[in-house]
C-alpha cells in the first residue's frame, strides 16, 4: 500500500465537503463503514450472470458492464472512498487507486485491503484535480454518488478522460436531478413529495456543499468531454424493493422514488 497527496490546495468548497465526510466517519454513516464480509464467490455469480444484482447491502455497486474483466487491470476509484467499491475491484482481480478528498475515507480502504490481504494505492486529493495521476494509465474510472459535491461535472469528466487510456470505461454515479431533494420525512402516507423548483445549482444544506446538475449537464457533458455513452441503468434499490423496508424510511423511499442512476461511458481512441 502507497499514500500520495494530490497537487493543489483545497478550495471552500473542498474544504465544507472535507469537514463534513470526517463528521460522517466520526459517526459512522453506512458509506463510510469498509466491507469486511464480502464473498468473492458471490461476486463471481454477479459478474458471470448467474445473480440479477448483488445482495444488501452491497447492492448499489452495478452494471455488471463495468465489472467486467478485471484482472490485472488498472482501475481508479474516483471520490469513492470507504473501503466499500475499492473492495469488491480488488476482489475481482484489479489494481486499484484510491482517490478522495477525506483522509479518513482512504484509511476504510486501507482497512479493507490489510483485511483481505491485497495491494492499493491511496492518494487523497479533490476530484476536480487529478494532475498527480499519470495521464492515459487506467482502464476503469468508478465513481460513485459524488458528482453532486462539485459545482461543474465538466471539470471532473475531462480529468476523467485525461487519465483513462484509450478504449478506458468510466462508470459515473449520479442523482436525479428531478427527484434527488426529496427525502423521506416528505412521506405523506400515500407517496413522496417533490417541494423544490427544478432548477440547478447549490442544494441549501449547512453540512456541506451539495450541487443538483441538469440532465442535458450529466449526459451532454459526457459526450462534450470525448466519451461515447455506452449504457445507463436505475440503481437496483428502485427495481428490487426492500419488502420490510417501513414507510417514511430511506429504503422504502428508493423503491418509490428514483433518485440514482449510473452511466457507462468509453473513451474512444
Amino acid at each position: 500500500m502507497s499514500d500520495r497527496f494530490g497537487d493543489g490546495e483545497f478550495d471552500e468548497i473542498a474544504r465544507v465537503n472535507l469537514h463534513c465526510w470526517n463528521r460522517q466517519v466520526e459517526r459512522g454513516f453506512e458509506y463510510t463503514k469498509p466491507w469486511l464480509n464480502l464473498d468473492v464467490d458471490v461476486l463471481r455469480d454477479f459478474t458471470e450472470g448467474r445473480l440479477e444484482h448483488l445482495p444488501r447491502p452491497w447492492i448499489y455497486i452495478y452494471p455488471r458492464e463495468a465489472l467486467l474483466d478485471l484482472t490485472g487491470k488498472r482501475v481508479l476509484c474516483l471520490a469513492s472512498g470507504g473501503g466499500q467499491q475499492s473492495a469488491v475491484l480488488s476482489l475481482l482481480g484489479a489494481e486499484v487507486t484510491v482517490f478522495d478528498l477525506c483522509e479518513a475515507q482512504l484509511d476504510g480502504d486501507r482497512q479493507a485491503a490489510a483485511h483481505y490481504g491485497y495491494g492499493i494505492e491511496t492518494v487523497q486529493g479533490d476530484m476536480r484535480d487529478l494532475s498527480v495521476l499519470t495521464p492515459d494509465s487506467f482502464d476503469l474510472v468508478y465513481q460513485a454518488i459524488s458528482l453532486v459535491f462539485v459545482p461543474d461535472l465538466l471539470t471532473v469528466y475531462r480529468e476523467v478522460v485525461r487519465v483513462l487510456k484509450p478504449g478506458g470505461l468510466y462508470r459515473s454515479g449520479h442523482g436525479n436531478p428531478g427527484t434527488i431533494l426529496i427525502d423521506p420525512e416528505s412521506w405523506t402516507g400515500r407517496g413522496y413529495v417533490a417541494h423544490a423548483p427544478h432548477e440547478r445549482g447549490l442544494i441549501d444544506d449547512p453540512e456541506d456543499r451539495e450541487f443538483r446538475h441538469t440532465l442535458a449537464e450529466i449526459h451532454g457533458g459526457l459526450i462534450k468531454a470525448g466519451l461515447e455513452i455506452r449504457g445507463v441503468w436505475e440503481d437496483p434499490r428502485h427495481l428490487h424493493h426492500d419488502a420490510e423496508a417501513e414507510p417514511g424510511s430511506y429504503e422504502h423511499m428508493l423503491g418509490v422514488v428514483p433518485k440514482y442512476f449510473a452511466i457507462l461511458a468509453r473513451l474512444n481512441g
